[in-house]
Order: structure tokens, then C-alpha cells, then sequence
């Protein structure tokens, strides 16, 4: 944990989801997060950094409670928009709240950086617990391929992954205790699914091949960025397309 807060004390959010390549994940999230609310709703935002989604639902009219692990973020949320009902806690253990609290639950941090299948089904399992019956949960992962394409063979550590054994034969990654992120195929999501007893209604990659294409969007006119993201939009839901994706959002319910 003291690593993950070291690791946000020095990492800007608010700079990443401003990004072109941000805005894209950014702006195609919050149109499925929509799909999911009516008015009156309350959402949990879990893993809520500085507030990225938390504050403009919360200033479209939504009760949002945030949860965030790390002080410095949490600092940043309060200060930006008091608002917003912000607390200190972990994903894995949301003992502050009651069984059936919210009509939808955000969590688009926190299984980035649980390492073991059971820390991640026990993240599930709390969201689950806080959701309302029918509520929906969108739950955000990082993607296996994204990480072997672009920190492997792109950066060209492959090799030195292969002979750490962070890479198996079936080049799945494999992290090693104490790191900070674990990447996941469309399989182990399934299959946390079933172990936490939540129902698909949609999967998508938020942003696609946008965070492999950075130094490219930037080149683009506003116009031509604007024809990527509806692109992206038009396609996020392709399964062709899912697991090569950066980002996958899969928007679950628990009946």
C-alpha cells in the first residue's frame, strides 16, 4: 500500500485524463456511466483519485461519495469539491458502508493494482455488498496484451521480462510480489465474474488503441480528434477488438 501511495504522490491524474488519449477513455466512460443513471441515483466512486469522474457527477446533480486509498488524492478531491462525501479507505474492505447503499459503484482503480485473483474477488464482493439489488457496477481492468505489446515489444523489454519470468510461455504477465500493476484477459474477468455472482450487461475498451497511438493523436485537428473518438465510440463494443484494448470497462449487475 505505501507503494501505491508513493507512486500517486508523484503521478498526476488530473494531467492523464486530460490527455488526448485520456480524453478519449475519458469521455466514452462517462457516456456509459449516463447509460447507467437516473435521476436521484447515488454513486460510489471506489479508487476516486482527485475526483476525475466523481466531481462532474456530483455537479451534474448526483449524490457521490468517494473512496480513495491515497492521502494526497484524497487531499486534492476535498479541496477541489467539498461537495463531494470523500473518505480514506481500500476497495477490499468498505466496512463504512451498509449492504445495499448505492444505486451504481464506480471502480476504475483499485483492481489495477490487486495483484491476486482472491484481493480482486474480494473488491468485487464489497462493491457487490454496497450495490442495490439490479444497481449496476462498472469495474475497470488493464489489459494483458496492452502491457506485453507496449512495455515488451515496444520499449523492448521482452527479453529481460522473459528471463525475470514476468512473461510465461503463453505470454501472459505475470507480476512479481510488490509491484504495482496486474494486467488481465477477457478470461480471468469472466471468471471473477462467476466467482462473485455478477451478470454482464456490456464490455467495452473505453479507450482502444488510443494509448497506443499518443504521439499520433496529438498530431491530429480537433477535428479529425473528434472523428477518432467517435470512431472509438463506434467500435468500443466490438469483441474483435476487446482485448488489445488499454482499458476494459465491464458494466455488471448483481440481481
Amino acid at each position: 500500500m505505501m507503494k501505491i501511495e508513493d507512486y500517486y504522490n508523484k503521478f498526476n491524474e488530473d494531467k492523464r485524463l486530460l490527455s488526448r488519449h485520456g480524453q478519449v477513455e475519458y469521455r466514452i466512460s462517462m457516456k456509459y456511466i449516463h447509460d447507467c443513471l437516473k435521476p436521484g441515483d447515488k454513486i460510489l466512486d471506489i479508487g476516486a483519485a482527485t475526483g476525475g469522474y466523481s466531481i462532474p457527477l456530483y455537479e451534474e446533480g448526483y449524490d457521490v461519495t468517494a473512496v480513495e486509498l491515497v492521502q494526497h488524492n484524497l487531499g486534492r478531491l476535498k479541496t477541489k469539491c467539498p461537495g463531494v462525501k470523500a473518505f480514506k479507505g481500500n476497495a477490499v474492505k468498505l466496512k463504512r458502508f451498509e449492504d445495499d447503499s448505492f444505486d451504481l459503484t464506480l471502480l476504475f482503480g483499485p483492481l489495477y493494482h490487486l495483484i491476486s485473483f482472491e484481493d480482486k474477488l474480494r473488491a468485487l464482493n464489497e462493491a457487490k455488498r454496497v450495490t442495490k439489488p439490479g444497481g449496476f457496477i462498472l469495474v475497470a481492468y488493464i489489459m494483458n496484451e496492452y502491457s506485453v505489446l507496449t512495455y515488451g515489444f515496444k520499449e523492448q523489454h521482452i527479453l529481460e521480462l522473459i528471463e525475470d519470468e514476468r512473461i510465461d510461455d503463453t505470454f501472459r504477465v505475470a507480476p512479481k510480489e510488490g509491484e504495482l500493476y496486474d494486467y488481465v484477459r477477457l478470461s480471468d474477468i469472466d471468471e471473477l465474474n462467476k466467482k462473485a455472482g455478477l451478470t454482464r450487461v456490456k464490455i467495452l475498451s473505453p479507450d482502444g488503441s488510443a494509448n497506443y497511438m499518443r504521439p499520433f493523436l496529438n498530431k491530429l485537428t480537433d477535428e479529425e480528434f473528434e472523428l477518432f473518438v467517435k470512431y472509438q465510440l463506434s467500435v468500443c463494443e466490438r469483441p474483435e477488438l476487446l482485448g488489445a484494448g488499454g482499458h476494459i470497462l465491464d458494466i455488471v449487475t448483481a440481481k
